[in-house]
């Protein structure tokens, strides 16, 4: 009887949790893209041959030197990804309303045009139409939650635009940056923004470079957090883009995990769909 009772009570328990893990050794809830292996001299345009004549796109669900791979830690998988060539995994759903949270830790390699630069690579999200669409010519229009090895160039919870994105966040200059601040005023980012296509992050912690760090994304009706190791580094508000010459909520869609010059693990990534902002959280949007 006793056992009975505490097999129910962890069924339910489990069951109102609403996590959702997004990762297997198989990798059957995402798709991939690659575009380029990028070099040092990439100036925004599609790349050339020897011959003058424009490379194409490595393109979908071509797993190109293997920059994808999900390796087995007993019976949990992790997914490495090399950094070789600059592209995503995606997921096959659109989202909206969600927490998702995940562990990941750098590697040691690092490629062209980042080898004498930080390991990188970022969450992006809301992430809408095609491959392509940014600077890189790799990722879909979204926002990034960027994770970078904390240095010169930023800390992990820094926001980027990726294509034609704005967003609206609490920051002053710092030097030569625009820093998040909860404090401070509420100034657009991103395309045709005054302020540039970039935010730092305030308060990041980062764990020592072997060691697992827990990352977390809210989003909640056009406001997002980003969250590292329990740090809430960045809110967001009026997340949106621009298209056809107008602006228009960009409140969901897909989520991408970047390849980028860099070696990167993820593991434990899980995902609860929300049906309002957790209460602890709401002061950052007053």
């Amino acid at each position: 009887m006793l056992v009975v009772l505490f097999i129910s009570c962890g069924s339910k328990e489990q069951k109102e949790t609403g996590w959702t893990s997004l990762l297997d050794k198989d990798l059957s809830q995402w798709d991939m893209y690659l575009s380029y292996e990028m070099k040092d001299n990439y100036n925004g345009s599609v790349p050339l041959d020897t011959n003058g004549d424009t490379i194409k796109p490595i393109g979908y669900n071509n797993n190109h030197k293997n920059v994808f791979t999900v390796i087995q830690d007993g019976d949990e998988p992790i997914l490495k990804v090399s950094g070789e060539v600059y592209g995503c995994v995606f997921t096959k759903e659109s989202y909206r309303n969600y927490h998702l949270r995940l562990k990941m830790k750098w590697g040691n390699k690092k490629w062209e045009p980042r080898l004498n630069k930080s390991l990188d690579s970022g969450i992006l999200y809301h992430s809408i139409g095609e491959c392509g669409a940014d600077y890189w010519r790799t990722w879909m229009t979204s926002h990034e939650f960027q994770l970078i090895q904390t240095g010169t160039e930023g800390s992990s919870g820094d926001y980027w635009c990726i294509g034609q994105t704005q967003m609206d966040v609490r920051a002053r200059k710092d030097s030569s940056r625009v820093v998040f601040d909860n404090s401070a005023s509420l100034i657009p980012i991103g395309v045709n923004s005054p302020h540039g296509y970039y935010c730092a992050a305030k308060g990041t912690i980062e764990k020592p470079k072997d060691e697992w760090n827990d990352i977390e994304l809210i989003c909640y009706e056009g406001k997002s957090l980003h969250i590292v190791n329990g740090n809430v580094v960045m809110a967001l508000s009026n997340l949106r883009c621009l298209k056809n010459g107008e602006t228009k909520p960009l409140v969901e869609g897909k989520i991408q995990l970047q390849s980028e010059a860099g070696e990167v693990f993820y593991k434990d990534i899980e995902i609860k769909k929300i049906k309002e902002l957790p209460t602890e959280y709401q002061q950052y949007f007053n």
